[in-house]
């Protein structure tokens, strides 16, 4: 009975533990990637090629003095940011790990679940500051990600009736010999602008729109409050070029290929800010609500109308 206690608590420890070394080395990569895209170096200061940069930021955030405002709702704006981490590290355990870690059949709506919960964390942030820019940017990040949950549940439903099951491990099932993007390429694409409006990520942060709001939800937040939120964000953003991975490009998590291909789509988000300038906030609920949303609809319809017919013949 111990063991069958300790080792998934063991197993989660050391899954959380490989989640933030792999966001630290992420926003490493961030700043590399970025530089390089506007000719200059990235960090190289600390240690060979500003490889343990990560580290000392990650030193001097949670060394800092923790301020708050004397105004703010002390308790919710206090627990926001740990409550948004730990969403975050949560909805890694719908990975299929093929260990008997934590598993189970319904891992798309639990996903679907923890995704819904980050838009809390988002509200009372911004509004327990009570500062009227972390307001605002907190009631324009709520919009955004809403809007763009439908179309991601909209888009899962079709796999879901492509596969006939919310089991992450049939992806990989389904997905021996040809790959979901080579049929799907639309719905690729719209699941992938998607994910970086779902994360807030340029050309879609407007929560942190800092000609207009400073720094959005939040702008009150120093050290140690501001580093979780920054894991929370960069963890979902590794868990959404995961799942991508898992949903269109094969999900084989034994194979060294399966990581390479994670890694070009965490890039690809990189590469995206480097390039793209920011949207107008009303051009991200058109393309929202009279793009997507008809796009994944008609995909869900057809793909209801295929398996119906499978099931006929």
């Amino acid at each position: 009975m111990m063991l069958d206690f300790f080792l998934p608590l063991i197993s989660s420890l050391i899954l959380v533990i490989c989640v933030l070394v792999g966001v630290a080395f992420l926003t490493l990569m961030e700043r590399k990637v970025l530089g390089y895209i506007q000719i200059r170096k990235g960090p190289n200061k600390v240690g060979f090629m500003g490889i343990p940069q990560p580290f000392s930021d990650a030193i001097k955030l949670f060394t800092k003095e923790q301020t708050n405002p004397s105004l703010s709702n002390y308790v919710s704006y206090y627990f926001s940011p740990i409550f948004s981490l730990f969403l975050s590290l949560l909805v890694w355990m719908v990975m299929p790990y093929f260990m008997n870690l934590y598993f189970f059949n319904l891992g798309l709506l639990f996903f679907l679940c923890c995704t819904s919960l980050g838009v809390y964390t988002v509200m009372i942030a911004g509004w327990s500051s009570n500062s009227n820019y972390a307001l605002l940017g907190g009631l324009r990040a709520v919009a955004q990600t809403i809007s763009y949950e439908v179309s991601l549940a909209l888009l899962l439903l079709s796999f879901v009736f492509l596969i006939s099951s919310y089991k992450l491990l049939n992806f990989m099932l389904y997905q021996n010999y040809i790959w979901f993007l080579l049929i799907t390429f639309p719905l690729a694409l719209a699941w992938l602008a998607s994910c970086m409006a779902e994360t807030n990520r340029t050309p879609f942060d407007f929560a942190e729109g800092e000609s207009e709001l400073v720094s959005g939800f939040n702008v009150e937040y120093s050290s140690g409050g501001f580093a979780l939120i920054f894991l929370a964000e960069y963890a979902s953003i590794l868990f959404m070029s995961m799942l991508f991975c898992v949903i269109f490009l094969g999900c084989d998590l034994m194979s060294l290929m399966f990581f390479m291909k994670l890694t070009f789509l965490s890039f690809v988000f990189i590469w995206v800010r480097g390039t793209l300038p920011r949207f107008r906030y009303d051009k991200l609920m058109y393309l929202a609500w009279k793009s997507f949303l008809p796009l994944s609809l008609n995909y869900l319809i057809f793909f209801m109308g295929l398996n119906i017919l499978i099931c006929l013949f």
